[in-house]
């Protein structure tokens, strides 16, 4: 067990100290080759250019840090081509925008990759191609969250850093190990990143970034074994990564009640409401994490049978309530509704 701790902790720190060290050079790197976020006055109202590369950063730390302390297996390596290939598809999408339809297809693939590998439900309450269509799902709509949530500085790194808190807190109650170390390696990339990354951001994820990070957050649930403890609570990793996924679903409701496709960009994120109200970028970033952590609290607590479903149920639809209140009331509309309903 000490050996294990040991591990886990060589891990993190070999991962941040990595992270932190090799950006300032991808970030000379993304100058010198013009690989840059060009600020275009609609959704990129950043000042000045900013380099990509943040998710190759995170990436290569994650994967030296498993070249050394990790016990390579058959679903890790499937986990691992997959997420490589998302990190490739979206760095062609940063250099050079690809179509909806092509990012859709090989997300599909790489989905392939880790379905191969063995990431999908581990329910006999569904047949075996049921299964396959629900993970299959499940992965590209989490794959697709995280790109869609990485729209300001520092948001996607503290929603994935508390994500991959909460999934490393489940893998090690569970005593899956090998699930633990992949989150730690992910976790020390991450907050090294966030250093450079938190307002005013020096670097971004770009696309390679994001849809790395989805396709990995999108797989680790389906990789840990959650009946070895008889807990057959399939919910919670949807709780885990509600905030990635109330975008998504917002931004599809949003867009399809404005007759917009919901695979086109729009300003609709949650991140852009709540800087319209003037909420600074630090304040947005507190208020999710602390959302994201809370979630994943309840998640966790009802997990081990520290609430029951009725009080998680209850404890939901008022964290969904806040949320919504928070992000898209608008107290200066309604007065102008109210003042035009006495006249």
């Amino acid at each position: 067990m000490q050996a294990v701790f040991f591990r886990h902790i060589f891990c993190f720190i070999f991962s941040l100290l990595l992270s932190y060290k090799i950006i300032p050079m991808l970030i000379k790197a993304a100058f010198k080759f013009n690989i840059l976020d060009a600020p275009n006055g609609e959704l990129k109202k950043h000042a000045n250019p900013v380099p990509y590369l943040g998710g190759f950063a995170i990436y290569i730390s994650f994967i030296a840090t498993l070249a050394i302390a990790y016990p390579f297996q058959n679903t890790a390596l499937w986990l691992l081509l997959g997420s490589t290939f998302l990190l490739f598809v979206g760095f062609v999408d940063d250099l050079k925008v690809m179509t909806p339809g092509q990012k859709f297809f090989a997300q599909c693939l790489a989905v392939l990759c880790f379905l191969k590998g063995g990431c999908s439900l581990k329910t006999n309450f569904f047949v075996s191609y049921v299964r396959t269509f629900l993970s299959g799902f499940w992965m590209l709509s989490v794959i697709n969250a995280f790109n869609l949530i990485d729209v300001m500085d520092g948001l996607s790194a503290i929603v994935s850093i508390t994500v991959a808190s909460s999934f490393l807190v489940v893998a090690l109650l569970l005593e899956q190990y090998l699930v633990s170390l992949l989150l730690v390696a992910m976790l020390g990339g991450l907050c090294g990143f966030f250093w450079y990354n938190k307002p005013p951001a020096r670097i971004y994820l770009g696309d390679a970034g994001s849809l790395f990070l989805g396709g990995f957050f999108a797989a680790i649930p389906l990789m840990i074994e959650w009946s070895r403890q008889s807990i057959d609570i399939y919910y919670t990793p949807v709780i885990i990564l509600a905030i990635p996924l109330l975008e998504l679903g917002f931004l599809v409701l949003i867009r399809s009640w404005l007759s917009i496709p919901f695979y086109y960009g729009s300003p609709h994120h949650f991140s852009i409401f709540l800087q319209k109200k003037r909420w600074n970028k630090w304040k947005i970033l507190a208020f999710t994490f602390f959302m994201s952590t809370v979630f994943s609290t309840l998640a966790l607590m009802h997990m081990y049978k520290f609430i029951d479903f009725y009080f998680l149920a209850c404890s939901m639809c008022i964290m969904l309530s806040m949320w919504v209140y928070t992000v898209f009331y608008e107290q200066k509309s309604l007065k102008v509704r109210m003042q035009k309903l006495r006249e």
